[in-house]
C-alpha cells in the first residue's frame, strides 16, 4: 500500500478543521528514542486535547492514506514511538490529554487519560488510598497510553501483572477514525471479541489508546524491602520458592542483580549508595507487602534465617526505614542509567522459564564468549523469568569496536532465549528493532492471524507502519 506524506497541504486540511494550537512544527525531542538506534521524522506533529480532535486527525489521514505514529512519553527502547524511513508521518502526542477523569475508590478503579504520565497515576491512586502497581524506571515520564500500548511491565509483574491485568477497559481512536467508547469499569463483561486487550500491546498498529479504565488495589499494610547475597541464579530461584512459602502472594518484587552491573555502579554513579561494601557475585532485592496483622520485616528476618540456615545466602541487608528501602531501590533503578553510560553492544529483554534460567545464564556466557571479548550485565525480574541481558565492550573498549558483531551477538543471545523455551520480547515490545526476530521465531500461524487483523481493522496501513508487523 504507497502512502502519501504529511506534506505542507495535509496540514493546511487540518487546520481547517482543528483549533489552534493542535498542531505544531516537529521538534527534535518527538524523533528521537532513548539508545540512540533510531532516528525519526515527521511532516506534521499534532498535540491534540481530547479524543474528538484524535478522530479528526487519524481520518483525514486515512482519507489521505498519510502514516500516523502515536506518541506517549518517548520513553520506549524498541523504536516504536519514532518512523525513520518512509514518507513523513504524522505524529501525534497525547501529552495534552493527561487528566484524570474519575477515581472509584469503592470500586478500586481509576480512569485517566492516556497522556497522564504513570507517576501521576500512581499518585491519584495513593491519594484516594489505593495501589496502582505498575512501577518501571521510567515512571516520571511514561505515560499510561504508552504503557498500555506496550503492555509495560516493570518490577511488580510478578505479583501483579503486565499492564494488560491491569486494565479494565479503554477508549481508543480506530483507523477509521471511530472513536471506541470502552471504558468500562466492569470486571466480568463477556460480550464477544476482547478489542481491550487486541490494542494492549499493539503498540499503535491498530489504533490510538486516549484513555483507560485501569484498576486499583489496596495499599499493603506493611512493606518490607532487604537485598541478600546469593552464591548463584540457582540459589535465587530457590530462595524465591523458599520466600513464597513464607509469604505466599506478599512477594511484590524478587529482582536479580549481577556483580558487573553494581561495577557498572560504582564507576559511572558513585553518588548512588550501594548496601555491601564489597560487591556480591549475585545478590537479589527482595519487596513483601503484607496484610495488617502480619510485620514485612519481622517475615523478612525470618527468610533470611531460614535462607541462611540452608546456605542460600550468606548476607543481608533489611530496610529499617523508608529512605534505607528508597536507597535499595535506587541501586537497581541507576543500574540501565549506568549500563547507558558504559554503551551496551546489544541489549536484550528476554524471558526463559524459570527454572531455565540458571542453564540459560550459563550456557549464555559460554556463547558470547565464544563471539569475543565481552562483558555481560545479566539482572532483571527474576520472578517473572525477564532477564536484560546486556553485552558490553571489554574493558578500555567501546562499543563501536563491535559494530561488526551487533548482530551476530543478538542473533545468539535470542536463539539461546528461543532454544530454552523462552521469547526475546519480555516487557519492551517488537516495534522496529525486533521486526526481523518476530518473523525468525513467531509461530506461522499467529503471524498469519496477525496480518489478517492488521488488514481488517487498517487496510491503508496508516497506523504505525514498520512497527510490530514488518513492512512488505
Amino acid at each position: 500500500m504507497t502512502l502519501n506524506p504529511a506534506d505542507p497541504a495535509f496540514a493546511d486540511r487540518l487546520s481547517g478543521l482543528l483549533p489552534e494550537g493542535v498542531l505544531r512544527l516537529p521538534e527534535p525531542r518527538y524523533l528521537e528514542e532513548p539508545r540512540g538506534r533510531f532516528q525519526g521524522q515527521a511532516g506534521v506533529l499534532a498535540l491534540p486535547q481530547n479524543a474528538e480532535q484524535v478522530s479528526t486527525l487519524i481520518r483525514e489521514a486515512n482519507a489521505a492514506r498519510v502514516p500516523v505514529v502515536p506518541y506517549g512519553g518517548g520513553t520506549g527502547l524498541v523504536g516504536g514511538q519514532v518512523m525513520p524511513g518512509g514518507p513523513p508521518p504524522l505524529v501525534i502526542s497525547l501529552e495534552r490529554m493527561a487528566a484524570i477523569r474519575a477515581v472509584h475508590s469503592l470500586e478500586n478503579v481509576i480512569i485517566a487519560e492516556a497522556g497522564a504520565i504513570l507517576a501521576d497515576v500512581q499518585s491519584a491512586a495513593q491519594a484516594a488510598e489505593r495501589l496502582f502497581p505498575l512501577s518501571l524506571a521510567a515512571e516520571g515520564s511514561a505515560r499510561i497510553g504508552g504503557n498500555l500500548a506496550t503492555n509495560a511491565g516493570g518490577v511488580n509483574v510478578l505479583r501483579y501483572g503486565n499492564a494488560r491485568d491491569l486494565c479494565l477497559g479503554l477508549e481508543a481512536v480506530l483507523p477509521t477514525g471511530e472513536i471506541w467508547h470502552g471504558l468500562s469499569r466492569l470486571r466480568k463483561d463477556n460480550t464477544g471479541y476482547d478489542l481491550r486487550n487486541l490494542l494492549i500491546g499493539a503498540e499503535g498498529t491498530l489504533g490510538v489508546i486516549t484513555a483507560a479504565s485501569l484498576k486499583l488495589l489496596p495499599i499493603p499494610a506493611s512493606q518490607g524491602t532487604a537485598v541478600f547475597t546469593v552464591t548463584d541464579p540457582q540459589a535465587a530461584i530457590d530462595l524465591l520458592a523458599l520466600a513464597r512459602d513464607h509469604a505466599g502472594e506478599g512477594v511484590s518484587a524478587f529482582e536479580l542483580i549481577h556483580r558487573q552491573g553494581l561495577d557498572f555502579l560504582a564507576e559511572t554513579l558513585p553518588q548512588v549508595r550501594q548496601p555491601f561494601a564489597k560487591a556480591p557475585e549475585w545478590c537479589v532485592l527482595i519487596e513483601l507487602g503484607m496484610p495488617r496483622g502480619l510485620e514485612a520485616e519481622d517475615t523478612l528476618a525470618a527468610l533470611f534465617e531460614a535462607a541462611e540456615a540452608t546456605g542460600l545466602v550468606s548476607d543481608g541487608v533489611i530496610a529499617q526505614s523508608e529512605s534505607q528501602r528508597q536507597a535499595m531501590w535506587s541501586v537497581r533503578e541507576h543500574i540501565p542509567l549506568a549500563n547507558k553510560a558504559i554503551g551496551s553492544v546489544s541489549s536484550h529483554d528476554i524471558s526463559v522459564p524459570i527454572s531455565e534460567i540458571p542453564g540459560f545464564i550459563e550456557r549464555g556466557r559460554e556463547v558470547v564468549a565464544g563471539l569475543g571479548d565481552f562483558r555481560i550485565n545479566c539482572f532483571g525480574h527474576l520472578g517473572d523469568g525477564n532477564l536484560h541481558y546486556n553485552v558490553f565492550p571489554a574493558q578500555g573498549r567501546k562499543r563501536e569496536n563491535y559494530d561488526a558483531l551487533r548482530g551476530a551477538v543478538k542473533e545468539a543471545v535470542h536463539d539461546l532465549a528461543h532454544s530454552f523455551g523462552g521469547s526475546f520480547s519480555a516487557e519492551h515490545g517488537v516495534g522496529r528493532m525486533k521486526t526481523v526476530d518476530l518473523e525468525r521465531y513467531g509461530d506461522p500461524a499467529k503471524l498469519a492471524a496477525m496480518r489478517a487483523i492488521k488488514q481488517a481493522l487498517d487496510p491503508n496501513g496508516i497506523m504505525n507502519p514498520g512497527a510490530v508487523l514488518k513492512t512488505v
